[in-house]
């Protein structure tokens, strides 16, 4: 049931998001992401491979996340309050995606610890971190890649560095920082 519930939700926060997007091209770039990640996790759960509702709950976070970041471009997501109130130079809504890419570390270590492809707790949460690092550095380069090919303003809205140099790397450890969290929460809540 909490599966159907967050795609009903999601369903929702598009169709609301799909309206009047900052940057239609960015909006449908942004949203081609999502939409891979959810027809792969539809298929999977088609196919009776099903995540515990804890994963789905935090596999919907990036979803619901980048949905809202694609309508507004990540840089210009009304963020302010979280910038003013760390101090911070730029609009960190995007870092915060970022982490949440790193939740799938969770459901990847689930799948192969509770389907005993992997028998060590600490080894499937591994693979899980390993996993969105892969995940993170691949996106990276897709960015760069679409910011080289496209019409200048969407490359550098898709981007999103917002003039910072480091930015790729800072995406990837915020990633990394997200699949690390969510190997700890794996720790607490596999059953050894």
């Amino acid at each position: 049931m909490v599966p159907k519930i967050l795609l009903g939700l999601y369903a929702l926060l598009f169709t609301i998001c799909a309206f009047n997007p900052v940057a239609r091209d960015v909006w449908f770039v942004e949203n081609l992401t999502v939409l891979a990640v959810l027809v792969v996790i539809v298929i999977l759960y088609f196919r009776g491979i099903r995540f515990s509702n804890f994963s789905y709950i935090l596999m919907s976070m990036f979803i619901f996340i980048h949905t809202i970041g694609g309508h507004y471009t990540f840089a210009n997501v009304p963020f302010g309050f979280i910038t003013h109130l760390f101090g911070f130079e730029r609009n960190n809504y995007d870092r915060l995606g970022h982490f949440s890419v790193g939740f799938y570390a969770y459901p990847i270590a689930e799948i192969f610890y509770a389907r005993g492809i992997i028998t060590k707790r600490w080894a499937a949460i591994l693979m899980g971190v390993l996993a969105i690092g892969a995940i993170a550095a691949w996106y990276e380069i897709f960015e760069w890649w679409y910011a080289v090919h496209s019409d200048p303003s969407a490359g550098i809205a898709v981007l999103g560095s917002q003039g910072d140099i480091w930015d790729a790397q800072k995406d990837m450890l915020s990633d990394t920082l997200g699949a690390f969290t969510a190997g700890a929460v794996a720790l607490f809540r596999f059953k050894k």
